[in-house]
């Protein structure tokens, strides 16, 4: 059996980062759960030219991370906070997908900020923007300010509960996706095939 491909997508162009935790942390519970097939990507891993117009002029690195995410079953998105909303070339990363390789694919998001005072950015700014490609987003969002997440590790409990709650939801999310590829395939075999 093939195991569901999430990709997780830290959208900070610096390398470590508290976006990237907070990625890993939700993937990881994920994983907790359930076995999968896990890729974890940030920002720079897109490389230099991330400044392109078009697509097929994208740098190699960053068309592969275009093509993981559309071929995903499920996503993990983070961005850090930027002036109150989402990082601009995560937006630009975005703007490259095909919106129909987005659709009906279950994504979990979160964000990291400096405070309290940005932690709607999550349900102002990505929530829509998942929602105009139609994805199942998960109903918890995560966010963590700067002393939520230390020396590497979220730290604190209650972001720690919207980690799990978010994770836990994704998984239910991407089993019910599983039944209704099943129920299709099932559908769409020929009678003879089934007997």
């Amino acid at each position: 059996m093939t195991l569901p491909r999430i990709v997780a997508f830290s959208g900070n162009a610096g390398r470590p980062s508290r976006t990237r935790v907070l990625v890993e942390a939700i993937a990881a519970e994920v994983a907790r759960q359930r076995r999968v097939d896990l890729r974890v990507f940030d920002l720079v891993d897109a490389g230099q030219g991330l400044g392109a117009t078009t697509r097929d002029a994208l740098p190699l690195p960053a068309q592969r991370i275009i093509e993981a995410i559309e071929g995903a079953d499920a996503l993990i998105v983070a961005s850090p906070v930027y002036k109150g909303s989402y990082a601009g070339l995560f937006k630009h990363v975005i703007d490259f997908l095909a919106p129909e390789a987005l659709a009906g694919k279950p994504v979990a998001i979160a964000a990291t900020g400096g405070g309290p005072r940005h932690a709607l950015m999550v349900e102002h700014q990505l929530r829509p923007l998942f929602g105009f490609f139609t994805a199942h987003v998960a109903a918890t969002a995560v966010y963590a300010g700067e002393d939520e997440i230390q020396d590497g590790a979220v730290t604190d409990p209650r972001v720690a509960e919207r980690v799990t709650a978010a994770a836990t939801e994704l998984v239910h999310l991407l089993d019910a996706a599983d039944a209704m590829r099943r129920a299709r395939d099932t559908r769409d075999e020929p009678a003879a095939a089934r007997l």
